[in-house]
């Protein structure tokens, strides 16, 4: 065992019976290279990376790999979902310098830690027009031996021009509305009008984009966005990168189509995805939307959830195939866990196999040929072929029985691939991870209550999953004495100190939670953290929060994100906090953060707006302008107003539910919501936009029209 044995990232734990001379990123490490001057080989990834997995079984197992890289390098692992400040730094590079990036990320390294090489995944022999991670090695150890004052100056001077790239120039002003409309064009012409979503093959799921275009269509009324939104969702839902056995998404499609998935589940997306899919269904009406939303989040409270209320990371996309299990030869296959032969499903369900395989596309030699993967090739990959209706008419049977005949054998499914090997579980508890799924939680139970009839008991327990994640991270995360909030939990453990995404992330979830849950506890520890990241992270300079306090000298750079990736950017999802804080408890300095910070994005917001939705969707709330829906009072008159409040998509606004208690707790923090009364004897709601209220109403259709204005 190797020194990555002592750590608690499970993705270093995977590779401590390396024969690699492993470090973590540390001052040991360091130190090592500077004394044997040496430079540092820095592998970056995460624990349920398939690639990562194929780089760590061909070349890092490898003893003589292992050996030359011992003797010639001082190889350091970063495990990215926890030092995502390390991972920025260098992917900056190996994207500037290849145009590309990923995981895993190999760079190597000066002792003074500037990077003059990377690339990821390399196979240990030359192939596929890339070269061999042997020859890499070979040849930059002659480079540093024979072109050592070459390889420093030019390490010098990229790691200088990235830092001088990453300073950005704010706009002179705050961009014009119109810039809007424009990014929404953009993503029209990007559209696949044959399988949705935007672009080709692969295809991601990046839920801002469809946050975006709701507010867009939810400002404008533009019904192109709007349908582009629901298209793609329901082409996510139908194809194979959906679990439609155990529930929730998988990372992404490797084609245009939506059929075959990389299976990784990552906690980040089911969070985004399920806020996405509810305002799918408050958009539409569709409940389709709300069941497959549902169906998410039942399986990360299922699969996801730690006993305490936390949420764990991820599940990996490989596993050892069922026939394989127990062999001592067996490994892993990516997929293997949610493959299906024909052959099982027939023994499994008998007189229903013919309708399943039907319903999900099952085919006697197997479905998933069209991935070049050979361990593919006779199984099948479920995605819904054919719609109930459709199903009904085949079958000669009502819709009713076909769906209660599919919930029955998908139950058999269900169960029968529980006794497969399972996926690594990823189970670290990331604080910025957390937030999106309070979020999402949170966010379900407020508009199901509305939605659903007995909506009440149906919200109960994701409502009681959001509390007690937030419970969970403000008893283990959270040091309300030094202000100190921490990014990761495992094994009992919390620590590294957080980033500014922790912090955005967080205080959106309280948010969400306090209008599902209008405890005032929320509002105030989502306003403490807003000062903290604030106090850490502002730039005072140019707007914008920086993701580092820049106080680890390691860590060359300090960076902003400037795009929504998979995960959105800390600052936008700030500047919506911000919006949103700002209505409800007075800050002088935040109206000015939010304009300023808008300025700084306004050239990515006209110049490439596809890459800055988050921050598009932050800015469709500035030109709307937001409100605040206060219901005081208690009782049936009052649910009944928060049911008007909650039910439609109004992504602009928030809502306050204050009972006379909490009303005597939010006098400090919200004097107006504390202000304010019932009208005799009955119930209220007040209206409040541009921090003036309208006469309170105490019905709910007059509600309605007051919204409606």
């Amino acid at each position: 065992m190797n020194r990555l044995a002592r750590e608690r990232s499970p993705y270093l734990l995977q590779h401590a019976a390396n024969p690699v001379d492993w470090y973590p990123w540390g001052d040991e490490a360091f130190a090592r290279a500077k004394a044997e001057d040496k430079p540092i080989f820095l592998s970056v990834g995460y624990s349920t990376c398939h690639w990562c997995h194929v780089m760590e079984h061909e070349s890092f197992e490898h003893p003589q790999i292992a050996a030359y890289l011992n003797e010639h390098f001082i190889s350091v692992k970063v495990d990215r979902e926890e030092r995502p400040d390390v991972d920025r730094v260098y992917m900056a590079f190996v994207q500037g310098t290849t145009g590309s990036g990923g995981w895993p990320m190999s760079v190597w390294l000066t002792p003074e830690l500037k990077p003059f090489y990377g690339g990821t995944y390399f196979p240990p022999t030359s192939k596929w027009n890339r070269p061999g991670f042997i020859d890499i090695l070979q040849e930059l150890r002659r480079a540093w031996t024979e072109q050592r004052d070459q390889i420093e100056r030019s390490a010098a001077s990229v790691t200088e021009q990235l830092r001088t790239a990453s300073r950005g120039e704010p706009g002179t002003g705050l961009p014009d509305a119109a810039v809007l409309t424009e990014i929404a064009t953009q993503f029209r012409r990007a559209y696949d009008q044959r399988h949705a979503g935007f672009g080709g093959a692969p295809k991601f799921p990046r839920p801002s984009e469809l946050l975006f275009l709701l507010r867009e269509h939810a400002r404008t009324g533009n019904q192109d966005a709007r349908d582009m939104v629901l298209a793609t969702l329901r082409a996510m839902a139908l194809g194979g990168m959906r679990d439609h056995i155990g529930g929730g998404f998988h990372r992404y499609s490797v084609d245009a189509g939506w059929r075959v998935p990389h299976f990784e589940k990552m906690l980040y997306d089911q969070a985004q995805l399920v806020l996405a899919y509810i305002e799918g269904v408050q958009v539409s009406g569709d409940v389709s939307y709300l069941e497959i939303a549902e169906d998410t989040l039942r399986y990360v409270m299922r699969e996801m959830t730690d006993a305490a209320g936390g949420f764990f990371s991820a599940e990996d996309a490989d596993s050892i195939p069922h026939e394989q299990a127990g062999q001592a030869d067996a490994h892993k296959m990516e997929g293997a866990f949610y493959l299906w032969r024909a052959s099982e499903v027939d023994e499994l369900l008998g007189g229903d196999a013919a309708l399943v395989k039907r319903r999900f596309g099952i085919e006697a030699d197997g479905n998933a040929a069209v991935d070049p993967q050979e361990e593919f090739v006779g199984k099948n990959l479920l995605f819904v072929a054919r719609s109930i209706t459709e199903l009904a008419e085949e079958f000669q049977r009502t819709p009713e029985s076909i769906s209660q005949s599919l919930d029955a054998a998908r139950l058999r499914m269900f169960q029968a691939r529980l006794a497969r090997p399972r996926p690594h579980l990823d189970d670290k508890v990331l604080t910025a991870w957390n937030g999106l799924m309070i979020a999402a939680f949170a966010r379900a139970a407020f508009v199901l209550r509305a939605l659903v009839q007995d909506g009440d008991r149906i919200a109960a327990p994701y409502l009681e999953a959001a509390i007690k994640a937030a419970r969970f991270l403000r008893s283990t995360m959270w040091n309300a004495d030094s202000r100190t909030l921490l990014r990761r939990y495992r094994d009992g453990h919390a620590e590294i100190d957080a980033y500014a995404e922790d912090y955005a992330y967080l205080i959106f979830g309280l948010l969400e939670l306090f209008q599902a849950d209008p405890n005032v506890e929320w509002l105030e520890w989502a306003i403490d953290l807003q000062h903290r990241q604030d106090e850490l992270f502002w730039d005072g300079e140019s707007g914008g929060w920086f993701s580092t306090t820049g106080d680890d000298p390691s860590v060359l750079m300090r960076l902003k994100e400037e795009y929504d990736g998979a995960e959105p950017s800390a600052s936008a999802v700030a500047v919506m906090n911000l919006m949103r804080l700002s209505h409800l408890h007075e800050h002088p300095e935040w109206a000015v953060r939010i304009e300023q910070t808008l300025r700084l994005y306004g050239p990515r917001l006209e110049n490439m707006g596809r890459a800055v939705p988050m921050m598009a969707a932050a800015f469709e709330g500035w030109v709307a302008g937001m409100q605040q829906v206060v219901i005081v009072g208690e009782g049936a008159d009052a649910e009944a107003l928060l049911d008007v409040a909650a039910a439609p998509f109004r992504p602009f606004t928030m809502t306050v539910a204050a009972s006379p208690d909490q009303q005597v707790a939010l006098r400090q923090i919200a004097p107006f919501v504390a202000s304010m009364a019932p009208v005799d004897g009955r119930a209220a709601a007040y209206v409040c936009r541009d921090f003036a209220c309208r006469a309170p109403v105490t019905s709910p259709d007059a509600l309605v029209e007051e919204l409606s204005k």
